[in-house]
């Protein structure tokens, strides 16, 4: 049965998020459209897919689109293969996204929807326009994470990672991956991710393995590799060094202590005080500057200073232009040992380097009784001491900058420590290189110059972790000899042992360094190891390399984009991808970052079950590039309120076409395509008006697409959709294929509405795959799926004349309407009208008179079109829609005149009556004097509103009783 009106799809929905749906454009006139003879029948709304594979449900038999399908759909499209990359159907060159690894340990976050979204998108698109499209997924090792994890499990066991050999415990990590490690892939798979799962990668993988090997080999022999102790950051908990990237820094409360430290061969008045945040260092102390120009020191400059506790030990006092004299005292402690700027100072003037830490985070035997303690108890036993004998001066509350380790949270201690590094310098210059000579584009631009400065700016990289899960470092050592002096890099142990027979004699004996590479190194060879690299010959990497697309988010760009980057040019002699795509942070409606502590993280599996994937996948798309995103509930609801009008106007468009059965009937409709000129001009008013703008809007979303501008080209859909087509179109339809058994417009209105659908469908399909593909199966005759039909044509016609007229019909409806609202008509209650215009107007607009009496509830039978004014206008509602187009509505159609006097005479009375209480308050000096005045500004601004409506309600009441007095 048809949907009655005013229908589901009125405008006066709640969900409507644009009210700019409209802009003017031109138009011109066209001919009367040929008669057409098709019969409507009563229909099953069954897709032939739908009712033979089950996959599918039509919106004929659910009420709503049913979010439990979504797992049906997706697996449908992946056993056709349509996820794998097509050359048979292709055109142009692939386009290849590399999906950021999520660690295996991990589960589904909404960072992990945001880049899902966006990639999907992008192959999707890229997929309908007929290029081969490859999205290789694959999940990460994520080296201390998934250690940790493992490492919690056994101690619930009873079991230390210690009281295992490492090959023991590394069976263990293997058996956890198998059982939990796929936990993420099948979320992403529930975002409705269009990934090649037959090309899925594990970073341990051998093939990826070997691409490591490979890598720290040839780096190696290049001179780009090299071992030494260095200060790195280390975390005690984990005991490994750590990534400058993997540090946080927190802002926490902590003190300022001031220590004396006495001036050797001075008096007892010859001391400085220095200010330092972690007095345990001080046995590392091998310096205290001061600024040169600090008068306060400088008779001490040259001089040697006694470290406190340490039975004597002298340190000469220096002068340094980087000291801060604003800071503490003025006086600097040199701990290069413990500080990174200290450890710089040190190597610049030659200082020596002491260690006061185990690497568990206790004091070593350079802290005298201090030492096993562990470093925080060894500050508070230090201090006390301190101050017993009169060098502690003075503790103070001061915020720190406290360095915490990513993964474990705990305290990253600086530390000298042997370590594999990468000089970055080389590497750097090519990578800045390709973004200046545009081989290289970033998107949003001005990540450019964040890029450019960590670049310019680049430390070596520290490569070697301390543990015993992930890709171990493949180099061996020769027993008996000095590690950094004499070792071998090979492929294995088998070419290791040959090469150390060959240089050191058959006896040798090797064994293997014990770090692994840090997991940053591996999947920085991400691009290229997934496609078969080193092998030359891979056939994926000769069709898939170099990418085209790195999506991910912005906070990585350093992590994992630069080193890419860098490696690709190194490795493969070319950048691995065109474009670098930087996607935002999602926070909470408030702009708070999501965070267990605040309780405000938001699942997107919970998401999804609630709202559905393509309401979730909507709206985090329409974020601005590199911009965070809040998202609220708010806009999931109104976007799930959009799939559910995509529904009912799926169910309208079934419920008003011919029956599948109709073989002839379905032949003429789907021979309209309107990619003519000739085929859109012959249209009437509306359907040429709906086809133009959704020709202008295939133009302009593929522009956007291509741009990678998705939040525009989605808002641009969404508008068209809600807007022109279903509360404009739909409705101006109904007039066509409501008892229509004799109507000729039948049909072309069928034919309208199903090619406007189908096209709205293809253009929102790569950011809501799930509903739009449903949809398109219930449509009949549909030979191929919508995840691989072809993307519209651009360039397609436009008749803008009609378009500039159909925009006046819109806006005498739109006039007629609020008429109607301002005067309380009955929604339901018809009413008479003169339309006054021009005779070249009123041509086209009487020629669509059933659609205008339909959207502005008027009597048919008594709407008059006329080039002068009628004679009764005193008695009339006048209405000007637009220049030379006007609309007279009688009164005595829209109200009982003297019901509306008597009502407004008492609402007036009433109101006149609430405005002089608030004057009289005002007036009130008593009231003025005590009143806050947010009390008083609030009372002012009632009383304005107050005296704005009764002004307005005398206007309407002097204009009713002018009516009474004429018509008397």
């Amino acid at each position: 049965m048809a949907l009655t009106s005013p229908s589901i799809l009125s405008s006066r929905s709640i969900y409507r998020l644009n009210p700019f749906m409209f802009s003017p454009q031109c138009h011109r006139s066209r001919l009367i459209p040929p008669r057409w003879n098709l019969r409507r029948h009563s229909r099953k709304l069954f897709s032939a897919l739908a009712s033979e594979t089950e996959v599918f449900t039509s919106p004929g038999i659910a009420k709503t689109f049913d979010f439990a399908s979504e797992e049906r759909i997706y697996n449908w499209w992946e056993s056709q293969g349509y996820f794998k990359p097509s050359f048979d159907r292709g055109k142009g060159d692939p386009f290849v996204v590399s999906m950021p690894p999520p660690n295996v340990t991990g589960s589904l976050h909404m960072g992990h929807a945001m880049f899902v979204t966006l990639e999907d998108i992008m192959v999707r698109y890229f997929r309908m326009k007929g290029r081969p499209a490859l999205w290789v997924p694959g999940t990460d090792h994520a080296g201390i994470a998934t250690q940790l994890v493992v490492e919690k499990m056994l101690a619930k066991e009873g079991v230390k990672r210690t009281d295992l050999s490492r090959e023991e415990f590394a069976k263990r990590v293997w058996e956890w991956k198998e059982k939990y490690g796929g936990t993420i892939t099948k979320q992403i798979k529930r975002l409705g991710a269009s990934c090649d799962w037959s090309r899925e990668h594990f970073t341990l993988d051998e093939q990826l393995s070997r691409a490591v090997v490979e890598a720290f080999i040839r780096l190696h022999e290049k001179g780009l590799i090299y071992q030494g102790s260095y200060l790195v950051n280390w975390s005690p908990t984990l005991q490994t060094a750590v990534s400058d990237l993997e540090v946080e820094y927190s802002e926490e409360p902590g003190y300022l202590y001031h220590i004396k430290y006495r001036v050797a061969g001075g008096t007892r008045n010859d001391f400085m005080t220095i200010a330092t945040t972690r007095p345990e260092t001080l046995f590392a102390d091998t310096a205290i500057a001061v600024h040169p120009e600090d008068k306060r020191y400088s008779k001490y400059v040259g001089r040697l200073a006694i470290v406190p506790m340490t039975f004597g030990r002298h340190i000469p006092i220096i002068a340094d232009k980087h000291v801060d004299r604003e800071f503490g005292t003025g006086v600097l402690k040199i701990s290069p040992g413990h500080d990174h700027n200290d450890y710089h100072i040190a190597r610049k003037l030659g200082l020596p380097i002491l260690n006061v830490m185990n690497k568990d985070g206790t004091l070593n035997d350079n802290a005298g009784i201090y030492s096993d303690m562990d470093r925080f108890e060894a500050r508070k036993k230090l201090w006390a001491d301190l101050e017993e004998t009169g060098l502690g001066v003075k503790k103070e509350p001061h915020t720190l900058r406290v360095p915490r380790s990513q993964r474990g949270g705990e305290v990253i201690e600086p530390l000298v420590s042997k370590q594999w590094f990468v000089t970055m310098e080389p590497l750097a210059e090519k990578a800045l290189s390709v973004v200046e000579k545009g081989q290289l584009t970033i998107l949003p631009e001005r990540f450019e110059k964040i890029y450019n400065h960590w670049l310019t700016n680049i430390k070596d990289w520290c490569i070697s972790r301390q543990l015993w899960w992930g890709h171990r470092i493949p180099v061996w050592y020769i027993e008996g000899k000095d590690c950094e002096e004499h070792y071998i890099v090979a492929r294995d142990e088998q070419e290791a042992l040959e090469k150390a027979k060959e240089k050191y004699g058959k006896s040798v004996e090797i064994y293997q360094d014990p770090d692994v590479l840090d997991t940053w190194f591996s999947s920085s060879l991400w691009p290229f190891s997934t496609l078969g690299w080193p092998d030359l010959s891979s056939e994926d990497l000769q069709k898939f390399y170099p990418t085209t697309m790195l999506e991910t988010g912005h906070d990585i760009l350093f992590f994992w984009v630069a080193r890419m980057v860098m490696m690709g040019l190194e490795l493969t002699g070319t950048v691995p991808f065109s474009y670098v795509y930087l996607h935002g942070l999602i926070r909470d409606a408030q702009g708070r970052k999501m965070s267990k502590t605040l309780g405000n993280v938001i699942d997107p599996l919970d998401t999804i079950k609630d709202y559905g994937t393509d309401a979730l996948r909507f709206t985090i798309s329409l974020g601005t590039a590199g911009q965070d995103l809040n998202l609220s509930m708010e806009r999931l609801s109104a976007n799930k309120a959009f799939t559910n009008k995509l529904w009912n106007a799926g169910k309208f468009i079934l419920q008003n076409v011919p029956d599948k059965s109709d073989a002839s009937a379905w032949e003429l409709l789907l021979t309209n395509k309107f990619d003519t000129e000739a085929s859109l001009v012959n249209l009437p008013l509306p359907e040429c008006w709906v086809v133009s703008e959704l020709h202008q809007l295939i133009d302009s979303v593929t522009a956007n697409y291509d741009k990678f501008f998705f939040n525009e080209a989605g808002r641009e859909i969404y508008d068209f959709f809600w807007g022109e087509f279903a509360d404009w179109y739909i409705e101006a339809s109904k007039t066509r294929l409501y008892h229509s058994e004799a109507n000729p417009m039948t049909p072309i209105a069928q034919a309208v509405l199903l090619y406007v659908f189908e096209n709205i469908l293809k253009l929102l399909h790569p950011f809501m795959p799930f509903v739009t593909e449903e949809l398109w199966q219930a449509l009949p005759y549909r030979n191929q799926a919508l995840i691989v039909s072809t993307w519209p044509s651009t360039l397609l016609p436009r008749d803008m004349i009609s378009v500039k007229r159909f925009q006046n019909l819109q806006a005498l409806i739109r006039a007629i309407r609020n008429a109607r609202a301002e005067h309380s008509v009955e929604p339901a209650k018809r009413i008479s009208a003169s339309i006054v215009a021009g005779s070249d107007v009123i041509c086209y607009i009487s020629s669509e008179k059933e659609v205008l009496a339909s959207l502005s509830r008027l009597d048919v039978e008594h709407v008059q079109f006329t080039e002068s004014a009628p004679g009764d206008i005193s008695q009339s509602v006048h209405i000007v829609a637009s220049e030379g187009l006007e609309a007279y509505l009688p009164l005595a159609d829209m109200v009982d005149v003297s019901s509306e006097i008597q009502r407004l005479t008492k609402r007036l009375s009433k109101m006149q009556s609430e405005y002089d209480a608030l004057v009289a308050r005002l007036n009130a000096p008593s009231f003025i004097e005590k009143a806050p005045a947010e009390v008083v500004r609030g009372v002012r601004e009632k009383a304005s509103e107050a005296e704005e409506k009764i002004s307005l309600t005398k206007n309407r009441l002097e204009f009713l009783q002018s009516t009474v007095s004429v018509a008397k």
